[in-house]
């Protein structure tokens, strides 16, 4: 009987945990509901006083809003927070060039995700089509279609798991014990205690920027001489009508491939291009794949052209030591030079509408645990829930302090 209550003990807690990492996600609807602004989303866990993110009770239960940071004090220490999507490369829209730019990333590799999701079936350099999958035990065929998730990348000719996961078994950005022992225990890792994650880090397949505002009314399209009217419009009813006529002379009858460019030609203020960012885009469709400049990591900054591995850094640390000036990428222009932002400019952005919430849940006493992973997108208002992937099976990720804090409660309980 005793094993039994224990038993039952421990279902419920389960179900404790699944139910809170439930509830956590419809937290999460209503911050991006109530604090999201036509792509702007403030810096929650500085801005926003009540907005938790870890160890938040809900009835018995507790659950944790598992993050990223690049500046973490300490590599295994857990960072909390919702990841904004736009701060990785699109698999749909990267280059070949840009995908070999990712760390560890193979050439071959590179190639192989070209063919999976183009529409042709003539192989690319390094590349892998039918033939090559045909080889296979058992045999497959290539999508040539996009990718529709990330792991689909499990499926592309080359995949292995430390090609994907890199020392990160459990995907949670914190290096685990386990994963700076060497070959003590799996996964083999080198044991420089720096956490090196695989290429599922860097990824996304769910980054768009809509074509309208947060009205509903098209964005204006800066690209092209037949916008500068409506352009006029919104500056004057931002700026003034005199402040108006200064900036539509600083343009010109050019074209202007990228949002970036419009500011830097326009020599308008940060404070005014802050005004104005989110009514106007470079082209009047949907855009794909642009980079937020202001959440990306080095890693992903580093694979974009008029960037690299020779500006990457500085656009990091200067984003680091000036946080209060991120509510656009005006800031870019004092940190590249004309050439870089010319080539850079199309892939950035400075807005973002794709979220990842990465739940982790536990129930009464410590017991029972769930980890379920959340792809919200509010590019058409109404968050929406895109993913939602269970990811209890990869293990604890909430690393070793946040485990001895639930012991420690637990054993004050009795």
């Amino acid at each position: 009987m005793s094993m039994e209550l224990r038993g039952a003990q421990n279902r419920t807690a389960i179900l404790q945990a699944e139910h809170a990492a439930t509830g956590a996600a419809r937290y999460v609807t209503y911050i991006l509901t109530t604090y999201g602004t036509n792509g702007i989303m403030p810096n929650l866990t500085q801005n926003l006083p009540d907005f938790r993110t870890a160890g938040v009770p809900l009835g018995e239960a507790y659950f944790w809003l598992l993050g990223r940071n690049d500046f973490s004090k300490l590599p295994e220490q857990p960072s909390f927070g919702l990841t904004d999507e736009t701060s990785k490369l699109n698999l749909n829209t990267a280059t070949l060039e840009q995908l070999q730019l990712l760390p560890d990333m193979t050439a071959q590799f590179a190639a192989a995700i070209i063919d999976w999701r183009d529409t042709d079936s003539e192989p690319t350099e390094n590349g892998a089509e039918d033939e090559t999958y045909a080889r296979l035990t058992p045999p497959r065929r290539t999508k040539n279609a996009p990718f529709e998730t990330v792991e689909e990348l499990r499926l592309v000719y080359g995949a292995t798991l430390q090609l994907l996961y890199g020392e990160d078994t459990n995907l949670n950005g914190i290096l685990d014990l386990n994963e700076n022992d060497g070959d003590k225990s799996p996964p083999s890792d080198n044991s420089d205690g720096r956490l090196n994650s695989g290429i599922l880090e860097y990824v996304t397949v769910y980054t768009r920027q809509p074509s309208t505002r947060a009205d509903g009314s098209a964005r204006v399209n800066i690209s092209t001489p037949q916008g500068r009217q409506q352009l006029r419009q919104v500056l004057t009813d931002r700026l003034g009508e005199d402040r108006s006529g200064e900036l539509m002379s600083n343009l010109g009858g050019g074209n202007i491939p990228s949002v970036l460019q419009f500011y830097v030609i326009s020599r308008m203020t940060a404070d005014e291009f802050a005004a104005i960012h989110t009514d106007i885009a470079a082209s009047t469709n949907t855009q794909e794949g642009l980079v937020n400049v202001n959440t990306a990591s080095e890693a992903v900054l580093a694979c974009l052209p008029g960037i690299g591995v020779e500006h990457a850094p500085a656009l990091v640390a200067f984003r680091a030591a000036n946080p209060s000036i991120l509510n656009s990428m005006a800031w870019v222009a004092g940190v590249l030079e004309q050439e870089g932002i010319a080539q850079a400019g199309r892939f950035l952005t400075d807005q973002a509408y794709q979220f990842t919430a990465d739940i982790a849940a536990v129930g009464a006493s410590g017991r029972g645990f769930n980890r379920t992973r959340f792809v919200f997108d509010t590019s058409e208002g109404t968050p929406k829930v895109l993913l939602r992937r269970d990811l209890t099976s990869i293990g604890w990720p909430l690393g070793s302090a946040v485990r001895a804090e639930i012991q420690f409660a637990k054993e004050n309980q009795r």
